[in-house]
Protein backbone atom coordinates (compact mmCIF):
# COMPACT_ATOMS: atom_id res chain seq x y z
CA UNK A 1 0.00 0.00 0.00
CA UNK A 2 1.54 3.32 -1.04
CA UNK A 3 1.61 6.05 1.22
CA UNK A 4 -0.51 8.92 1.33
CA UNK A 5 1.32 12.02 -0.18
CA UNK A 6 0.59 15.55 1.89
CA UNK A 7 1.17 18.82 1.50
CA UNK A 8 -0.58 20.72 4.30
CA UNK A 9 -0.03 24.47 4.50
CA UNK A 10 -0.67 26.41 8.16
CA UNK A 11 -1.79 29.82 7.83
CA UNK A 12 -1.10 30.40 11.73
CA UNK A 13 -2.16 34.25 12.28
CA UNK A 14 -1.90 35.50 8.93
CA UNK A 15 -4.01 36.99 6.19
CA UNK A 16 -7.64 39.11 5.96
CA UNK A 17 -10.43 37.14 4.67
CA UNK A 18 -9.83 38.80 1.07
CA UNK A 19 -6.69 38.03 1.28
CA UNK A 20 -7.55 34.31 2.28
CA UNK A 21 -10.18 34.07 -0.57
CA UNK A 22 -7.36 35.31 -3.44
CA UNK A 23 -4.93 32.81 -1.79
CA UNK A 24 -7.00 29.83 -2.19
CA UNK A 25 -8.22 30.67 -5.36
CA UNK A 26 -4.68 31.58 -6.98
CA UNK A 27 -3.51 27.84 -5.85
CA UNK A 28 -6.59 26.25 -7.15
CA UNK A 29 -5.81 27.45 -10.84
CA UNK A 30 -2.49 25.93 -10.45
CA UNK A 31 -3.25 22.78 -9.00
CA UNK A 32 -6.56 21.70 -9.26
CA UNK A 33 -5.71 19.05 -11.56
CA UNK A 34 -3.14 17.38 -9.90
CA UNK A 35 -4.49 14.97 -7.67
CA UNK A 36 -1.57 13.01 -6.88
CA UNK A 37 -1.05 14.54 -3.84
CA UNK A 38 -3.53 15.87 -0.87
CA UNK A 39 -3.92 19.73 -0.82
CA UNK A 40 -4.53 20.63 2.74
CA UNK A 41 -5.79 23.82 3.66
CA UNK A 42 -5.25 24.70 7.30
CA UNK A 43 -6.55 28.74 7.71
CA UNK A 44 -7.48 30.79 10.86
CA UNK A 45 -10.94 29.47 12.08
CA UNK A 46 -12.65 32.74 11.02
CA UNK A 47 -11.50 31.78 7.61
CA UNK A 48 -12.19 28.05 7.88
CA UNK A 49 -15.74 28.73 5.80
CA UNK A 50 -14.81 30.42 3.19
CA UNK A 51 -12.17 28.82 2.29
CA UNK A 52 -14.17 25.41 2.44
CA UNK A 53 -16.76 26.70 -0.02
CA UNK A 54 -13.75 27.62 -2.39
CA UNK A 55 -12.27 24.04 -2.32
CA UNK A 56 -14.98 21.59 -1.54
CA UNK A 57 -15.68 20.46 -5.13
CA UNK A 58 -11.79 21.08 -5.87
CA UNK A 59 -9.46 17.64 -6.69
CA UNK A 60 -7.84 16.47 -3.57
CA UNK A 61 -7.78 19.15 -1.93
CA UNK A 62 -8.95 19.26 2.17
CA UNK A 63 -9.84 21.59 4.84
CA UNK A 64 -7.95 21.29 8.34
CA UNK A 65 -7.66 23.65 11.33
CA UNK A 66 -4.99 24.86 13.49
CA UNK A 67 -6.61 23.18 17.10
CA UNK A 68 -8.94 22.28 18.47
CA UNK A 69 -10.72 22.06 22.09
CA UNK A 70 -10.17 18.83 24.58
CA UNK A 71 -14.17 18.99 25.47
CA UNK A 72 -16.85 18.54 23.27
CA UNK A 73 -18.74 21.90 24.04
CA UNK A 74 -19.50 24.11 27.40
CA UNK A 75 -18.53 27.22 28.79
CA UNK A 76 -15.15 27.62 27.14
CA UNK A 77 -14.83 31.32 25.68
CA UNK A 78 -12.63 31.91 22.59
CA UNK A 79 -12.41 28.07 22.14
CA UNK A 80 -13.38 25.73 19.33
CA UNK A 81 -14.50 22.06 19.67
CA UNK A 82 -13.92 19.13 16.87
CA UNK A 83 -17.62 19.00 16.38
CA UNK A 84 -17.71 22.83 15.45
CA UNK A 85 -14.79 22.28 12.93
CA UNK A 86 -16.63 19.13 11.26
CA UNK A 87 -19.67 21.38 10.83
CA UNK A 88 -18.03 23.43 9.21
CA UNK A 89 -16.23 20.72 6.45
CA UNK A 90 -12.92 20.20 8.48
CA UNK A 91 -11.33 16.78 7.97
CA UNK A 92 -7.72 16.99 9.47
CA UNK A 93 -6.66 19.27 12.91
CA UNK A 94 -2.94 20.32 14.20
CA UNK A 95 -2.35 18.50 17.50
CA UNK A 96 0.86 19.17 19.40
CA UNK A 97 2.32 22.01 17.37
CA UNK A 98 5.19 23.23 18.61
CA UNK A 99 3.73 26.61 19.09
CA UNK A 100 0.62 25.12 20.85
CA UNK A 101 3.74 23.57 23.36
CA UNK A 102 5.68 26.75 23.69
CA UNK A 103 3.43 29.53 23.76
CA UNK A 104 -0.03 27.80 25.20
CA UNK A 105 1.70 25.47 27.79
CA UNK A 106 0.11 22.06 26.26
CA UNK A 107 1.12 18.51 27.41
CA UNK A 108 0.57 15.47 26.36
CA UNK A 109 -2.86 14.94 28.47
CA UNK A 110 -3.69 17.92 26.21
CA UNK A 111 -3.38 16.47 23.14
CA UNK A 112 -4.77 12.46 24.26
CA UNK A 113 -7.93 14.67 24.68
CA UNK A 114 -7.74 16.55 21.60
CA UNK A 115 -7.59 13.63 19.27
CA UNK A 116 -9.61 11.28 21.17
CA UNK A 117 -12.44 14.25 20.22
CA UNK A 118 -11.07 14.47 16.88
CA UNK A 119 -11.62 11.04 15.63
CA UNK A 120 -15.06 11.29 17.49
CA UNK A 121 -15.94 13.58 14.99
CA UNK A 122 -14.36 11.64 12.25
CA UNK A 123 -11.16 14.49 11.90
CA UNK A 124 -7.62 13.25 11.35
CA UNK A 125 -5.22 14.63 13.56
CA UNK A 126 -2.32 15.77 12.14
CA UNK A 127 -0.42 15.23 15.16
CA UNK A 128 3.03 16.87 15.86
CA UNK A 129 6.62 16.10 17.45
CA UNK A 130 9.88 17.75 17.42
CA UNK A 131 13.62 18.55 19.22
CA UNK A 132 13.92 22.05 20.47
CA UNK A 133 17.62 23.47 19.28
CA UNK A 134 18.82 22.27 23.13
CA UNK A 135 18.00 19.02 23.16
CA UNK A 136 19.20 18.55 19.52
CA UNK A 137 22.52 20.40 20.48
CA UNK A 138 22.59 18.02 23.80
CA UNK A 139 21.94 14.83 21.50
CA UNK A 140 18.55 13.84 23.59
CA UNK A 141 16.79 14.50 19.96
CA UNK A 142 15.76 10.83 19.75
CA UNK A 143 14.72 10.72 23.53
CA UNK A 144 12.64 13.80 23.41
CA UNK A 145 10.56 12.27 20.12
CA UNK A 146 10.27 8.99 21.70
CA UNK A 147 8.78 10.45 24.97
CA UNK A 148 6.35 12.47 22.57
CA UNK A 149 5.42 9.69 20.43
CA UNK A 150 5.06 7.18 23.14
CA UNK A 151 2.96 8.64 25.50
CA UNK A 152 0.68 9.99 23.64
CA UNK A 153 0.09 6.84 20.71
CA UNK A 154 -0.36 4.38 23.92
CA UNK A 155 -3.23 5.58 24.45
CA UNK A 156 -5.02 4.53 20.90
CA UNK A 157 -5.98 1.26 19.26
CA UNK A 158 -4.70 0.42 15.51
CA UNK A 159 -7.87 1.11 14.06
CA UNK A 160 -7.16 4.81 15.80
CA UNK A 161 -3.71 5.31 14.79
CA UNK A 162 -4.56 4.51 11.29
CA UNK A 163 -6.34 7.71 10.85
CA UNK A 164 -3.11 9.68 12.09
CA UNK A 165 -0.56 11.87 10.56
CA UNK A 166 2.40 12.56 12.10
CA UNK A 167 4.49 15.58 11.38
CA UNK A 168 8.02 16.21 12.34
CA UNK A 169 9.25 19.72 13.23
CA UNK A 170 13.02 20.10 14.16
CA UNK A 171 11.80 23.39 16.19
CA UNK A 172 15.00 25.30 15.74
CA UNK A 173 14.10 24.64 11.93
CA UNK A 174 10.38 26.48 12.35
CA UNK A 175 10.56 30.44 11.22
CA UNK A 176 14.81 30.73 11.83
CA UNK A 177 15.43 30.03 8.20
CA UNK A 178 17.66 26.98 9.12
CA UNK A 179 16.64 23.30 7.75
CA UNK A 180 17.50 20.14 8.49
CA UNK A 181 19.41 18.32 5.98
CA UNK A 182 17.29 16.24 3.50
CA UNK A 183 19.77 13.60 6.08
CA UNK A 184 18.62 14.60 9.08
CA UNK A 185 14.53 14.58 7.84
CA UNK A 186 15.24 10.98 6.69
CA UNK A 187 17.48 9.95 9.42
CA UNK A 188 14.09 11.20 12.04
CA UNK A 189 11.53 10.06 10.04
CA UNK A 190 13.02 6.50 9.59
CA UNK A 191 13.57 6.95 13.23
CA UNK A 192 9.83 7.73 14.01
CA UNK A 193 8.63 4.95 12.03
CA UNK A 194 10.48 2.24 13.76
CA UNK A 195 8.59 4.20 17.16
CA UNK A 196 5.64 3.51 15.57
CA UNK A 197 6.94 -0.15 14.62
CA UNK A 198 7.40 -1.03 18.17
CA UNK A 199 4.12 0.12 19.36
CA UNK A 200 2.11 -1.14 16.61
CA UNK A 201 4.04 -2.99 13.72
CA UNK A 202 5.96 -2.69 10.93
CA UNK A 203 2.58 -2.99 8.78
CA UNK A 204 1.49 -0.34 10.51
CA UNK A 205 4.06 1.58 10.66
CA UNK A 206 4.58 0.93 6.61
CA UNK A 207 1.33 3.01 6.54
CA UNK A 208 1.52 6.16 8.51
CA UNK A 209 2.32 9.26 6.29
CA UNK A 210 5.11 11.10 7.81
CA UNK A 211 5.28 15.17 6.95
CA UNK A 212 8.39 17.53 7.52
CA UNK A 213 7.57 20.50 9.28
CA UNK A 214 10.67 22.85 9.53
CA UNK A 215 11.11 25.81 7.21
CA UNK A 216 10.19 23.28 3.86
CA UNK A 217 10.60 25.68 0.58
CA UNK A 218 10.61 25.77 -3.11
CA UNK A 219 14.31 25.28 -3.08
CA UNK A 220 14.21 22.24 -0.56
CA UNK A 221 11.56 20.48 -0.98
CA UNK A 222 12.34 18.14 -3.79
CA UNK A 223 15.35 16.68 -1.90
CA UNK A 224 13.23 16.23 1.03
CA UNK A 225 10.44 14.08 -1.21
CA UNK A 226 12.72 11.52 -2.04
CA UNK A 227 13.78 10.39 1.28
CA UNK A 228 12.08 7.33 1.76
CA UNK A 229 10.00 7.77 5.20
CA UNK A 230 9.39 11.75 4.13
CA UNK A 231 5.48 11.45 2.81
CA UNK A 232 5.02 15.18 2.29
CA UNK A 233 5.46 18.73 4.43
CA UNK A 234 3.36 20.96 6.59
CA UNK A 235 4.09 24.20 5.36
CA UNK A 236 4.03 27.43 7.22
CA UNK A 237 5.34 30.48 5.67
CA UNK A 238 5.47 29.22 2.03
CA UNK A 239 2.00 28.26 2.17
CA UNK A 240 1.17 32.31 2.37
CA UNK A 241 2.64 32.49 -1.04
CA UNK A 242 0.49 30.78 -3.71
CA UNK A 243 3.87 30.31 -6.38
CA UNK A 244 5.81 29.11 -3.67
CA UNK A 245 3.20 26.39 -2.28
CA UNK A 246 2.04 25.24 -5.48
CA UNK A 247 5.87 24.60 -6.43
CA UNK A 248 6.43 22.34 -3.32
CA UNK A 249 3.18 20.56 -4.05
CA UNK A 250 4.64 19.96 -7.90
CA UNK A 251 8.51 18.91 -5.81
CA UNK A 252 7.23 14.81 -5.82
Amino acid sequence: MSRQKIVAGNWKMNKSLQEAKTLVEMIINQVNDFDEVTKIIIPPFPFLDAVNHLISSKANFSLGAQNCHTNAGGAFTGEVSASILKSVGCDYVLVGHSERRQFFKEKEADFILKIKEALKNNIRPVFCIGETIHERKTDNHFKVVTEQLSSVLKEFSVAEFSKFILAYEPVWAIGTGETATAAQAQEMHAYIRNIVTDLYDSNIAAQVSILYGGSCNPQNAQELFKCPDVDGGLIGGASLNADDFCKIIFSF
